[in-house]
């Protein structure tokens, strides 16, 4: 069963839940945000920041309560939104909260304190499953997951040492601490989030790149390494096809997991230039709404790109 298969079917079972059984209403809270765009991020649709939010809500109550929508399979899984739809050629709304993939519908997920809950509608014939996005920073550092803030550890390569500290301050200037330790050494898991840092050959045997060498289907990532030792960054389209490629100073900034542990940040490049971009680039204001980022020196390069780009 494909990811996208499986998620209409959960998004069907947890409708049927909830009109037997309904929510509580819960004591609410605060401070989330709901942004709404198309096309990976690139075409703004809408957004709202909801300082106080009844109790026991959901994304899809959220949703409904600020945006026009229409909905399938007994109101589970969202059709259109402000009257913008997918089609029958693989165009489909998904949503992500604190740059997560939601395993569930949106009538089944809570909303916790700080949520930064994203929609977006895009292209799936490359992927239906994009594990993590970086858009969404500085979650899910912040606020973590389903409500619960996770320690941050920090891997990084013994020839980026400067491009390490980077990241470790820009984490820091968030107000999260971090766990040091040389890249391998391993300790991410389902309960710690992971910032990989060090040049493509440095990383190239973790996990997180084992997913991104594997294609946009493994990683939900538009980008990938060639050349040797990775010395040139190849950026897809939505089909998954290579539209452009950088070379010397190329850096990139990407997220992915699994079911089974909490995402992998990666701040990589071609070379020690191209790590050191990544690195001055983990801010708020140039990941945001993006799924992932590459870039070309100083200039930023979101991923998926279109054909043309």
């Amino acid at each position: 069963m494909t990811s996208k298969v499986a998620a209409v079917a959960s998004a069907i079972a947890v409708a049927l839940a909830l009109a037997g059984c309904g929510l509580g209403a819960g004591k609410g809270t605060s401070d989330v945000g709901l942004t709404i765009t198309r096309d990976f991020g690139s075409v703004p649709v809408g957004s709202v920041v909801e300082h106080q939010v009844p109790g026991s809500q959901t994304v899809m109550r959220m949703l409904e309560r600020s945006f026009r929508i229409s909905t399938r399979y007994g109101g589970g899984f969202v059709e259109s939104i402000n009257g913008i739809s997918g089609n029958s050629d693989r165009r489909d709304w998904f949503y992500y909260v604190n740059g997560i993939e939601a395993p569930l519908g949106a009538a089944g997920t809570g909303v916790h304190k700080g949520d930064r809950i994203w929609w977006d509608l895009h292209d799936w014939s490359a992927t239906d499953s994009i594990p993590a996005v970086v858009g969404s920073f500085p979650e899910p550092f912040v606020h973590g997951i389903d409500g619960r803030r996770y320690p941050t550890t920090l891997e990084c390569a013994s020839d980026t040492t400067v491009a390490c500290q980077r990241v470790a301050s820009q984490l820091d200037a968030i107000g999260v601490k971090v766990a040091s330790q040389a890249l391998g050494a391993g300790g991410s898991g389902t309960d710690s989030l992971a910032v990989v840092v060090g040049t493509w050959k440095d990383v190239q045997g973790e996990f997180a790149a084992s997913e991104i060498e594997a294609g946009p289907g493994s990683s939900g990532i538009y980008a990938r390494f060639g050349g040797i030792n990775g010395s040139t960054l190849e950026l897809l389209n939505p089909h998954g096809q290579v539209v452009r490629t950088l070379g010397a100073g190329a850096g990139l900034i990407a997220a992915t997991g699994n079911s089974s542990t909490a995402p992998v940040w990666i701040v990589t490049g071609t070379d020690k230039a191209g790590v050191a971009a990544a690195a001055s680039a983990l801010t708020a204001a140039r990941l945001d709404d993006h799924f992932a980022v590459a870039m070309d020196g100083q200039t930023d390069i979101p991923v998926p790109l279109e054909a043309s780009s």
